[in-house]
């Protein structure tokens, strides 16, 4: 399918998509700029996008591919492809990894995760089998002992691997154990996660003639994002030009940034996808514009909306409502998320304010009753998110943690005061 001329794109989706009827009621019949449209909420938008009784699509889901992203176990976030709409999406994508490294003939093993809905697997295996240059595609998966798998690395000779940093970091520390290597690796297609510099030292010691490289910038629910540029940060990429429009806004005004260095939110629009429309979705990360080139943006870690700690996902909502719905009392006045990156591993501070006890806050035991409250989070969070604990349990990422301060001692943002609800200091480390 041809790119969508905008207007008829919006008009099409405000006709055929009851979530974005009533989210454009006050657009102008003949919009032509995206900027002309709001941003898509992202809370309401899941809540339109369920299995049944589903709001956002725009017509009866009778052929379409079913990812699940993110969420909790009682809120999964599902998106929808059409045939059409998959093969076009990785076909895109298959091209970009030329981008990132693949050469014609080059041995790649796909270690990302299958099963229960999720896409990275068959997304990177369609997208490699859709690339413009032969390659040999071995689907191992994320989940195959590693013995396993590097026994298969070394039969083939397999020049690629592509999985998440936890992945090839926990494979890179299997071969040092054993005191191993495989010198005839030459990249390490990255994805789903950031490559952090002291995890790069223990890659180099398993695979030594290997360059790790992004595989490339998407997601299932927003879809292409950016292809990735060839240089020495592994965060800069560039939009997927025609196929998608990468706006990056200030988190306050909501006003497009264009100048280079300056920060705000991703918002990305599809002007390809129908089934499941994406206008000015917000992608859940920061970045700022390089000026290096036309559409280059670098990644600067996760936005207000949602966060990922090592391979977990979070949405702040999910929190947000986890935590209200343990605290009938009301204790909790403000929640916070803090992502912090040491010893190779990330790790997630969930940083509550109270008005209780000011010696229970103050040596942050979080004593008596916001004590109880804390460990009834904590087990709630692990209960609805269980992949984060079974992220711990295989030691890819810190145990969750959990502070009590005063509301006064919660990170603001400095021009408007306003609460920040994810503080991302993984990039500072």
């Amino acid at each position: 399918m041809p790119v969508q001329p905008l207007t008829e794109l919006i008009r099409f989706v405000r006709r055929q998509s009851p979530f974005y009827a009533e989210l454009y009621a006050g657009v102008p019949d003949r919009a032509t700029e995206l900027t002309q449209l709001p941003v898509a909420p992202q809370a309401e938008f899941w809540q339109a996008n369920t299995p049944r009784g589903n709001r956002l699509l725009t017509g009866p889901l009778d052929e379409a591919v079913v990812f699940k992203s993110g969420g909790t176990t009682g809120a999964p976030k599902f998106s929808f492809y059409t045939r059409e709409e998959w093969r076009e999406f990785t076909s895109a994508f298959g091209a970009g990894l030329l981008e990132s490294g693949l050469r014609p003939g080059h041995r790649v093993a796909d270690l990302f995760y299958a099963g229960d809905l999720y896409a990275s697997f068959t997304f990177i295996l369609d997208s490699l089998h859709r690339s413009p240059v032969a390659n040999v595609r071995l689907p191992i998966g994320g989940a195959a002992p590693l013995e396993t798998t590097v026994h298969t690395l070394e039969q083939f000779d397999v020049e690629v691997v592509a999985g998440t940093p936890t992945t090839l970091c926990a494979l890179a520390d299997h071969l040092v154990a054993a005191g191993r290597q495989l010198p005839h690796v030459e990249l390490l297609l990255f994805g789903g996660e950031s490559l952090y510099p002291d995890q790069e030292p223990l890659l180099a010691r398993a695979f030594p003639n290997a360059r790790p490289r992004s595989v490339g910038y998407a997601s299932v629910d927003a879809g292409l994002l950016g292809c990735a540029v060839p240089g020495r940060d592994p965060r800069v990429h560039r939009a997927f030009t025609p196929y998608t429009v990468v706006e990056i806004l200030d988190e306050e005004s909501g006003e497009p940034i264009t100048e280079a260095g300056v920060p705000g939110k991703v918002v990305v629009s599809d002007l390809r996808r129908r089934l499941m429309p994406v206008l000015r979705y917000p992608a859940g990360d920061r970045a700022e514009w390089t000026g290096t080139g036309p559409g280059h943006f670098r990644i600067l870690g996760r936005s207000q909306e949602g966060v990922r700690v090592g391979p977990v996902s979070l949405y702040t909502q999910d929190v947000q409502d986890l935590v209200r719905a343990a605290d009938a009392a009301g204790r909790v006045t403000g929640v916070q998320l803090v992502v912090r990156h040491w010893d190779g591993r990330d790790g997630l501070l969930l940083r509550l304010a109270s008005d209780g006890d000011p010696a229970g806050i103050r040596d942050r035991g979080g004593r008596g009753d916001l004590g109880d409250l804390g460990d009834m989070i904590r087990k709630q969070l692990l209960a609805d998110r269980p992949s984060f604990g079974e992220a711990v349990d295989a030691q890819h990422i810190h145990p969750l943690s959990l502070e009590w301060v005063r509301h006064g001692e919660l990170a603001v943002n400095a021009r408007s005061g306003k609460l920040i609800r994810v503080v991302d200091e993984r990039m500072a480390s």
